[in-house]
């Protein structure tokens, strides 16, 4: 029997139209004729999808029962004796009731593909086993249905049902997505702007990921080694030499000129970790690769062409840049055609870019004489081939024969070589000298006379000492090589603990010292900056000074016997580090090479010391803006909410004491009304700036506690003094307890709710709901007036005004903008957004508060007290799912 084929429709959320999608291909395939059922379809209410379900057949589901709750599954067993030719089975990461034949859908999906029934099915991009974690990192929503990632990559076909994050949203708040009630916190929460545009990018990144699988599985599986250009992609190798900027920039040219071109770097090691580049070289060409939106990359290869070649090829490059050769003609006449020749040799279909540059041809010189060994082996070198040749000469002289010339020679060859072992160069040749003057006189007729008679004796000499020569350059070159690789070690431990000791923040200067003078064997090492010490290490144990003035005081204190330590334990040597910073090393004179690496150490002084700096401005400088901020906002306030009530309250003084004007009793007393409305709105509000001057003084602290946020509604709807008549409640009996001052938040509700009533138009309740998602709680008030524009949204939140004066009688608040810096005051966010429909939503979201230890009460607040009484008339509390 032909196994069926999958289909899976794949999206990044809910609502982007994967289940009409099923149901339109559904309907097609009918119109050409073939078998289709729908095996099991999820409406969830939405018209459009219920009618494009249509007059496809649908067969009935199998009822399960489950601790009294009677549940609907796909009929897996009705839809094998059915046997269509496609089965529509919706929500593939669905898990069934207990009592199923599977307990996962997606087997029963299996099932049917076994069958020869072919399937399209649907699934969102949250419930892919993979991805399940990253999309809880981004929406806060745990995903206890998946699919494994193996049933998905072994569908037939994979599409992605695509729809603007924008869109979605549109949607959801036209109310095709979800009922009504449930639309605001799914836009609050689940279907933020921000979580439905990376949703999007992971289901569009895993399908592009597979398409790539599938290629390359399609090639290896035809045996096809060409590079299909399906996308540009260009790889630049990289040798960490000067040239590397050039040749990046260059290659990231090259890939913009198509669209979707990728830009890959990669440098190639030999297997003894020696390199050619300097490592600071290579991580800042890493950088510019990443911030040009490409790759890096590294590998390990010994043949250098091949490993780019192959590199290459495997990434599916269309393209390789790489540089012209830094070596001379002359060094390519003795060493033969350099990588990039070979490179062009071996890189058959692929492109090739020689990228000339200004260190081309330049690059190479012939090596030097003197060796990478130690004095002391030198001096053995010498010993030895003058101490062990005479010995030798002297147990060989008395067995000479023409018959054992051989032999002697061998020995004497042997000799040499262990000299060049030993020593090297030098000794080498001085060995092979000795040794082709000592066979000549005594053991070559005539006997004690330096003579060659022969011309290929002296060809013979000149080989002696040619082996001599080679021998000792291949054990130099050896013993240097270890010696690069030592110190190359040495130093990039080195580079890469200064790194992170700048990363580490306040103990970077410590750790910075403390590893300079351990590795470059130093007695002391400083970091000074004028009279102050910020850094200290002492090999004598002094230990770490610290930081600061108390530093500074402890060094001055100590200065004078310091100086003779000091200059008892070697010389002082400084090094600048910054405009103000100053590195003093104290030990043994050191090496041009190791100031090349102090220069380093020396620059990331300067940057932990700039660190520092930033920190401590950006300490100081906080609240200083803060206040500002604050002094700002109150400023406007006064201006905006003093001009209207003082100027009632003094127009109508100024009209009861205007004389020759006779007022009735009803003008008199309805003036008088005027005036002390608004002399009390003046009080009120002079009372809350001062309490927010004390707040911003440190007068007043904000005191946060476990707040429960029902007690809080409850308190701002009796100050305002509203009822079932005016506000509908949706508070979640389940909402947990938050973190905050009690009285600021209600101060933040009654200057929202009064906004919201002031704008709703009348007959339109203003709702109030809460949430919790993330741990977060959410408080909205949702209001269906006018609403504002996304434009002047943060108009409204940092300006203190309204969009509008309205009359006297309103009450004045302390504004929007007030109630967003109470909310941040408390650790808390107040955004503004659209109520579906028309209208604006303000969202307080706010920390929830930490678990109670066991035996506490839930939110925290002693079990004897009572939640307050509902307003008059009684609100009822929603009890959320």
């Amino acid at each position: 029997m032909t196994r069926g084929r999958l289909r899976v429709l794949l999206g990044a959320a809910p609502g982007v139209g994967k289940t009409f999608t099923m149901l339109e291909e559904g309907a097609r395939l009918r119109d050409e004729g073939k078998d289709v059922v729908v095996a099991v379809v999820e409406t969830h209410g939405r018209a459009a999808t219920a009618a494009r379900l249509g007059d496809l057949e649908v067969v009935p589901r199998e009822r399960h029962v489950h601790r009294g709750v009677e549940l609907d599954e796909m009929d897996l067993e009705a839809v094998l004796a059915r046997a269509p030719q496609v089965a529509l089975v919706d929500e593939l990461a669905h898990s069934n009731a207990p009592g199923s034949r599977h307990d996962k859908r997606w087997r029963d999906v299996q099932a049917l593909l076994d069958a020869g029934i072919s399937v399209v099915s649907t699934v969102n991009v949250q419930h892919v086993e993979s991805l399940a974690d990253v999309v809880e990192q981004i929406t806060g929503a745990a995903q206890h249905e998946t699919v494994p990632d193996a049933v998905l990559r072994s569908a037939d076909q994979i599409e992605v049902v695509d729809l603007a994050p924008q869109a979605l949203r549109d949607r959801l708040a036209a109310g095709d997505v979800y009922p009504a009630a449930r639309v605001d916190a799914a836009l609050s929460n689940y279907f933020r702007l921000g979580n439905l545009t990376a949703l999007r990018e992971l289901a569009l990144l895993w399908l592009a990921d597979e398409v790539d699988s599938a290629l390359r599985a399609y090639r290896v599986e035809h045996g096809i080694d060409a590079a299909w250009e399906a996308r540009e992609r260009v790889v630049v190798a990289l040798t960490g030499g000067a040239e590397g900027e050039t040749l990046i920039r260059r290659a990231a040219r090259i890939a913009a000129r198509s669209a979707g071109g990728e830009l890959i770097a990669v440098h190639v090691s030999t297997p003894d970790g020696l390199r050619q580049g300097a490592p600071g070289a290579l991580a800042a060409q890493r950088a510019l690769v990443e911030k040009l939106g490409g790759s890096y990359h590294q590998v390990v290869g010994s043949d250098v062409p091949r490993a780019l070649v192959d590199f290459a090829k495997g990434a599916d490059a269309s393209q390789l840049v790489i540089g012209v050769s830094r070596r001379s003609r002359l060094a390519s006449l003795v060493t033969g055609p350099g990588i990039g020749a070979t490179v062009i040799r071996e890189s058959g279909q692929l492109d090739v870019h020689m990228v000339t540059h200004s260190a081309a041809g330049r690059g190479w010189s012939l090596p030097k004489l003197g060796g990478a060994l130690s004095r002391s082996r030198v001096v053995a070198g010498f010993v030895l081939a003058a101490v062990v040749g005479p010995l030798l000469t002297w147990l060989l002289a008395g067995h000479r024969s023409e018959d054992g010339i051989a032999g002697t020679v061998l020995l004497f060859q042997l000799l040499v070589v262990v000299v060049a072992v030993t020593g090297g160069v030098w000794p080498a040749l001085f060995a092979a000298l000795l040794s082709g003057v000592t066979l000549d006189l005594y053991f070559i007729a005539p006997i004690y006379e330096l003579t060659i008679a022969e011309p290929l004796h002296l060809l013979a000499l000149v080989l002696y000492v040619l082996n001599a020569a080679i021998v000792s350059w291949v054990v130099d070159q050896a013993a240097r090589r270890s010696r690069s690789a030592a110190r190359a070690l040495a130093e990039t431990e080195l580079l890469a603990t200064v790194s992170g000791s700048v990363l580490r923040g306040q103990d970077a200067l410590e750790a910075l010292v403390a590893r300079t003078r351990e590795a470059f064997g130093l007695t002391r090492v400083r970091v000074l900056s004028g009279d102050e010490v910020l850094g200290d290490s002492d090999g004598a144990g002094d230990g770490a000074a610290g930081s600061g003035s108390g530093a500074g005081a402890g060094a001055g204190a100590g200065d004078g016997a310091g100086a003779g330590a000091r200059a008892g334990r070697g010389s002082v040597s400084t090094l600048p580090a910054g405009e103000h910073g100053v590195l003093e090393l104290t030990g043994e004179p050191l090496q041009a090479g190791d100031r090349r690496l102090l220069a380093v150490v020396a620059a990331q002084v300067e940057a932990a010391l700039e660190h520092s700096a930033l920190t401590r401005t950006a300490g100081q400088v906080a609240p200083l803006a803060e206040v500002d901020r604050m002094r700002s906002a109150l400023l406007a306030a006064v201006g905006h909410d003093l001009r209207r009530p003082l100027a009632a309250a003094t127009a109508s003084v100024s009209g009861l004491r205007q004389p020759g004007v006779e007022w009735s009793d009803a003008d008199r007393d309805e003036l008088l009304a005027t005036a002390w409305e608004s002399l009390e709105s003046l009080s009120a509000l002079v009372t809350n700036l001062l309490d927010v001057s004390r707040v911003q003084a440190g007068a007043l602290a904000v005191r946060t506690a476990v707040v429960d946020v029902d007690d809080v509604v409850l308190g701002a709807l009796d100050e305002l003094g509203l009822g079932p008549a005016d506000v509908e409640l949706a508070l979640r009996a389940s909402v947990p307890a938050v973190v905050a001052d009690a009285v600021l938040l209600q101060r933040v509700l009654v200057n929202l709710l009064d906004n919201a009533l002031r704008h709703s138009p009348d007959g339109t309740l203003v709702r109030i709901s809460t949430s919790g998602f993330a741990g977060r709680v959410e408080v909205r008030v949702v209001d269906r007036g006018p609403g504002v524009p996304p434009e002047r949204r943060d108009e409204i939140t940092v300006a203190f005004q309204r969009l509008g004066d309205t009359d006297n009688s309103t009450g004045l608040g302390l504004g929007l903008a007030l109630s967003k810096g109470f909310t941040e005051a408390m650790g808390g966010t107040l955004t503004m957004d659209d109520t579906p429909g028309g209208g604006l939503t303000a969202v307080v979201s706010l920390p929830e508060a930490p678990a109670p230890a066991a035996g506490a009460d839930p939110h925290g607040i002693p079990t004897s007290g009572a939640r307050s009484a509902p307003p008059a008339g009684g609100i009822v509390v929603e009890e959320g799912p």
